[in-house]
């Protein structure tokens, strides 16, 4: 077995493989390779996080899992808000493989997941970047997003003005000049590249502040009750997911315009998986607002595993026991 922590997992993942690993485990979703139930979250009333896990099984890849708590306030400690571990099993013996950190896994798949998502639906002269939430998933969203289309302007809004400091701070280190916003309304004022990565409960984006033409990955909201955008909002938007089923239990930016009488279930135009496949149509004019709602998926993880143990043996990083 190999055990492998955070340091491991980011030396072993570089976000371009993960956006390459993700576009595959995205496509073998939506075309019915992978098996893996909703999520079981565990949420005490007297708890502020709730801890999930996420079984999975995917053709040709093996069974694996995640476990994960997921923990609000730890962004204002400074630490990441997704603390646990991804499980993956041999597939001939079903002995147990690799153990990796979670929440490094977790913070790089859901930035390629998006940037996946950005390099099929956000217009092609796109560059125009605001990110609200000053955070992990902030970070690697800036650098995947970079990836896939020539990001020329970044804006950063946080609850914190210390915190949209330290990110900027953080981005020039990386080449990045970033402007900090006094408000969420600024920040996404004129942007055609938008990602949301907070914990907020209240929306952020109200009806008629996306500009005409903007591609929004959705990413911080990942558990019923909280929410970034409003329902008039996403019910102005075309919409796409990782997954139906997860939407429409889990997400409450996407449940709450249904149940206004905003939007339709129908209304949902696809999976990602399925836009990649050509099953689902992507942007269809140049001044579409697209929205991609990502809450997160077993097989994201599990692949995600599979991937960075096979690099890392063949590197000789971390820890066999």
């Amino acid at each position: 077995m190999l055990i492998l922590d955070g340091e491991a997992v980011r030396a072993s993942y570089p976000m371009t493989e993960a956006i390459s690993v993700m576009t595959e485990a995205l496509r073998a979703f939506s075309s019915g390779k992978v098996t893996q139930p909703l999520r079981s979250v565990l949420a005490p009333p007297s708890e502020e996080g709730v801890f999930a896990m996420m079984p999975c099984h995917a053709e040709g890849l093996g069974y694996g899992f995640k476990a994960i708590m997921h923990n609000p306030g730890n962004e204002a400690r400074g630490l990441s808000t997704h603390i646990g571990m991804v499980t993956v099993f041999d597939p001939e013996t079903g002995e147990l493989s690799a153990v990796l950190d979670g929440s490094a896994v977790t913070a790089i798949r859901t930035a390629a997941v998006s940037a996946v998502a950005t390099r099929e639906l956000a217009r092609a002269e796109a560059g125009d970047l605001a990110i609200l939430g000053s955070g992990t998933q902030a970070r690697t969203h800036l650098e995947a997003v970079r990836l896939v289309r020539d990001v020329h302007r970044v804006r950063v809004w946080s609850r914190t003005a210390e915190r949209a400091r330290d990110f900027r701070d953080w981005a020039a280190t990386q080449g990045v000049d970033v402007e900090v916003a006094a408000t969420p309304e600024e920040a996404v004022r004129g942007a055609d590249l938008v990602c949301t990565t907070t914990a907020s409960r209240v929306p952020l984006i109200g009806a008629g502040a996306l500009s005409p033409g903007a591609h929004v990955n959705a990413v911080g909201a990942s558990v019923r009750g909280a929410r970034e955008l409003a329902p008039a909002a996403v019910a102005g938007c075309a919409v796409f997911v990782d997954s139906r089923e997860s939407a429409l239990n889990e997400s409450s930016d996407i449940c709450d315009p249904i149940d206004a009488g905003l939007m339709d279930e129908k209304d949902i135009r696809g999976e990602i998986g399925e836009v990649l496949l050509g099953t689902a149509r992507g942007r269809t004019e140049p001044k579409e607002i697209t929205l991609f709602k990502s809450l997160g998926l077993a097989v994201e993880d599990v692949a995600s595993g599979f991937s960075i143990a096979a690099r890392a043996r063949k590197g000789g990083i971390g820890v066999a026991v």
